[in-house]
């Protein structure tokens, strides 16, 4: 294959990760959103407005702040680039899988979002259970994490691509 058609496919591989890992934080904000709002619709007691107003404040801040803006969107912003310069079959064709960490790193930040995958199906089988409006209230905290790590992801993936001291490590094995 010619080198410009090596150099398209890295790019449609560095897409394909990008809308991918969009498509999935999105789609959970997406299903989130109406268990969010269903809260509403019961009239919130004084201290489950204050735990609602707690939980977004401390989500915003480990989830969307800690979580994402500092560690999950640098990596995955970074892991593109990497994509639109190197990717090869197996990067491109599993990209958001890649872009995510599942494999192509590390052992041990493979490990850890393994662990941490798990530890999120869990908490979401648990939080499943609750009735409303305690199911609303802590949907409301996760969806405004994801929607910061939505928005952080879309900078990142910006900075990556447009600033020459992007200096996020891939982390790529």
């Amino acid at each position: 294959m010619s080198e410009s058609g090596i150099s398209m496919l890295r790019k449609a591989a560095a897409i394909w990760g990008f809308v991918g890992v969009t498509s999935f934080l999105g789609f959970a904000v997406f299903r989130l959103y109406d268990n969010t709002f269903q809260a509403f619709e019961s009239n919130l007691t004084l201290f489950q407005w204050v735990l609602l107003f707690a939980n977004i404040v401390f989500m915003s801040y480990s989830e969307g702040y800690r979580g994402f803006q500092k560690n999950f969107s640098p990596r995955v912003a970074a892991r593109i680039r990497y994509l639109k310069d190197s990717a090869d079959l197996k990067s491109g064709l599993f990209a958001p899988a890649f872009c995510m960490g599942y494999f192509g790193t590390t052992r041990r930040r493979q490990i850890s979002v393994i662990v941490l995958t798990l530890a999120l199906m869990a908490l979401i089988s648990v939080v499943r259970t609750l009735p409303q409006p305690w199911r609303g209230i802590i949907d409301a905290g996760v969806v405004v994490g994801l929607t910061w790590g939505l928005i952080s992801l879309f900078v990142m993936v910006w900075l990556a691509f447009t600033s020459n001291d992007f200096d996020h490590p891939h982390e790529v094995q």
